[in-house]
């Protein structure tokens, strides 16, 4: 599975992914910058996930027509202490996660 974190998400996070997912960044991609649109266009041809904290994202587009599922975490800042919890039900639920579907974990 290759997941893709978006730029509002430390790098570092890598480190936290079980070790059968592939896993890079926006930034590594070359792609910071890019509208939601853009990106997840751009995303679906070769990531299967978008891994973000970008709230507005589900509510901005239409996600429905993105071959891309997108997980949509929630904790109480970016940084990897804040975001870390959230870790083990993310790699839970990245199996589970569809096209065109979004899932919410938190990290609280």
């Amino acid at each position: 599975m290759h997941i893709l974190l978006d730029e509002n998400l430390d790098w570092r996070l890598i480190r936290y992914f079980h070790a059968n997912f592939q896993v890079t960044t926006v930034s590594r991609q070359g792609w910071k910058g890019m509208r939601n649109g853009e990106l997840l266009q751009k995303a679906a041809a070769d990531f299967d996930v978008l891994v973000t904290m970008d709230k507005g994202i589900e509510h901005q587009q239409n996600l429905r027509k993105y071959a891309i599922g997108v997980i949509l975490i929630s904790a109480r800042s970016n940084r990897i202490q804040d975001i870390q919890p959230a870790m083990g039900k993310l790699n839970e639920v990245l199996r589970e996660v569809q096209p065109g579907h979004v899932i919410r974990v938190t990290g609280r």
